[in-house]
Order: structure tokens, then sequence, then C-alpha cells
């Protein structure tokens, strides 16, 4: 395992221990987790591996495959740049009042680069159980989640939801993860497209547009602002959605029509997969798209091109997946249809004299765990 080889390399020692976390593709439930609604995500077979001992004093002394040189912190308030996610993990975590003290650590990833399956969750997730065990800390999956995104949200200054960080902790292979992200209740739902002659493909268009952080911090405020406009404490409490667009305009209008038509998606998605009918589902893809493309406005020109080509090549269903502008399209393809779904997107990439895009079949995988 080069991790381990690295770590030996770096610090001239054996690591404690080898955890891993993926990342994760949400099916669909996009921009409700920070709207206390639904979300069905699962983890992709790429993620992040750390090879890691603890140390006696506070010393945090990091190493990325992916990056250059040995980070060195006295303290996690000194971090830049990637190492802040693995700092924020042991601010997360002290803060907490968890007895962590310094680590040694090598982490290696190999999520597609600007693909939007959430690199930075697995890194968090991947630094925190490793912590978890080596410090005996005792948390369960979703109290991992929980630090994870602290880290991210209050150390790193990402204001996104649980539903990133919870999708690595806690998916297991085979299944997608409902998580209802007001009560934290989850549930492992059997989604096996292999079973019904269908393949998972992940679109991963190469491009993350500059304005993408900023929006996504603006399209939640003004989720919130929706919110307190109709007095309820989240877009998930909209019950009368005619009524509730009546009392609005503009953009909050749309947000709220949005995340109301999404969350019931998932509901109808569960549904239909509970029945067995998993090539049914492409439809709710599309309609995913159409909305996140429309009310919540937050595609691209090559995420749309992505969706559109794939429906022509032959894809039960596509959408957006992830905050948007920009990373990756899911599309779901019987088996017969995926090298036309590939030449299709492919070539529609071309015409446009974009970069190919990446094409990666997924299946749902296991999620955060120790493998030596």
């Amino acid at each position: 395992m080069r991790v381990v080889e690295a770590f030996r390399e770096t610090f001239q020692a054996e690591p404690e221990g080898v955890w891993h976390a993926p990342g994760r593709v949400n099916l669909i439930g996009e921009h409700t987790d920070y709207n206390d609604g639904f979300v069905l995500p699962f983890a992709v077979p790429w993620g992040v591996t750390a090879a890691v001992s603890p140390r006696r004093d506070d010393l945090i002394r990091l190493r990325s495959l992916q990056a250059d040189g040995v980070v060195t912190l006295g303290s996690p308030d000194e971090a830049e740049g990637w190492a802040r996610y693995v700092a924020g993990v042991f601010w997360a975590l002290r803060e907490a009042g968890h007895p962590v003290r310094g680590a040694d650590l090598v982490v290696d990833g190999d999520v597609p680069q600007g693909a939007g399956l959430s690199s930075s969750a697995a890194l968090e997730v991947a630094v925190c159980v490793a912590l978890n065990d080596l410090y005996g800390l005792g948390l369960e999956g979703m109290r991992v989640a929980l630090a994870a995104r602290r880290a991210e949200n209050d150390f790193v200054g990402m204001p996104c939801g649980i539903m990133d960080q919870a999708a690595s902790a806690l998916a297991q292979e085979g299944r997608a993860l409902f998580m209802d992200c007001r009560s934290l209740a989850t549930r492992n739902v059997p989604f096996d497209p292999a079973g019904h002659g269908l393949r998972l493909l992940i679109v991963n268009t190469g491009v993350r547009h500059a304005l993408a952080d900023g929006q996504y911090a603006r399209r939640r405020q003004e989720c919130e602002n929706a919110a307190k406009r109709l007095g309820v404490a989240s877009l998930r409490d909209v019950t009368d959605l005619a009524g509730a667009l009546g009392r609005l305009d503009g953009d909050e209008r749309r947000r709220v029509q949005h995340v109301v038509t999404e969350n019931h998606r998932v509901e109808a998605l569960i549904g239909l997969l509970r029945a067995g009918a998993v090539r049914e589902i492409g439809a709710l893809l599309n309609a995913s798209h159409l909305s996140l493309r429309d009310q919540f406005q937050v595609s691209c020109p090559e995420l749309d091109v992505a969706v559109e080509a794939s429906v022509r090549g032959g894809a039960r269903g596509a959408r957006m997946t992830g905050g948007g502008f920009g990373g990756s399209v899911i599309a779901l393809v019987p088996d017969e249809r995926v090298e036309a779904v590939r030449e299709s997107v492919s070539a529609a990439y071309a015409e446009r004299g974009w970069a190919a895009p990446g094409i990666h079949p997924a299946v749902p995988s296991a999620g955060a765990r120790r493998l030596a």
C-alpha cells in the first residue's frame, strides 16, 4: 500500500494503522440538506486513505501524496490550503472536549479531481475515524460525521450541510443512504443497478466555475430568507407549496419551488426502489436536473450538455449532482447503451471544443473503515 510506504519514508516509522473514507455521489436530494430535508447519497469506490500514528505532544505533521512537502503545525490555526481540512478535524474534536493530541499523517486520495464527489468530506472523515480509533473516543458514525462537518463549517468556513460527511461515514456497500437532515435519522436502502441490467455512470465535466462557493452561500441565504418570510423554521416545513409560492417572488420563489419538490422526489424515488422499479427512477433524475437548472439555478452549460447527451445516447435519466456550477453528472444507463452514452457525451463536448469529460462507472460502496 503506497500510503504505508510513504509514511515509512516520511517519518522513518510504521503507521499505527490505515483508514479509508469514500467520496460520495448524491442519487437525488440536492440542496435539501441545509433546508432540513431529505437526501439519498451513496459512497463511491474512490476516496481518501490515511496512514496515521498518534504523538505524545500536540504537533501535527502532514503529508499528502497529491501535494509537495510535509506540513508541520504547532496548532490547527497555522494550517493553510488543503491542510485546513485535516487541521479542522483536530480543532473540532478538541473543541468538543475530546483528548486528542498530535499525530503524524500521510494521506492519499483517488477521488477524480473537480468532480464534485466530496473529496474534502472523505479527507475529513478519514482523519476523524483514525483519531477516533487511536484516541479511543468511542464516536459512532453520525458523531464522526458531525465532527467532520463542524471542521468544514466552522474551521474551513464552507457552509455545507451534513450529507457529504454522513454518506462517507455511514454508507454501506450495495445501498444508498436515506437521511432526514433534521432528525439525522438514517436508513440504508438497497440499491443494486447491476441486478437490473443498469450502470451508473459519473460524467466528470472537469470544470469548476469560480463563482461556485460564493453562489452556494448565496443560495443558502436565500433559502433561509424565504423560510423567515413564510414563518417556518426551514423550507422542509412548507406543506402548501402553491400558497407559499403565492407569497414570494423572484429568486426566493424559485428556491422554494425546487427544495419542496426535490424532497418529494427523494421520497418518490425511495418508493420505486422499494418496489424494485429501479429502471423507472430515471424520470425523477431528469426532473431533478430541470429543477436545479431552472429553479435553483446552479447548473452550467457543461452540466446541461452532459445531461442532454446522456439521455440522447440512451440513458434512462441523468442529472447534475453536487453543489453545481461544474463537477459531475450522474446517468442511469442500460448495460447495452453504455458505449452509446459515452460516445454521445464525448461527441457533444468535442463539437463545442471542450476537453473530453471523464466518464467513470460507479457502484454503491462501503463507508469509512479501518483497513489495517
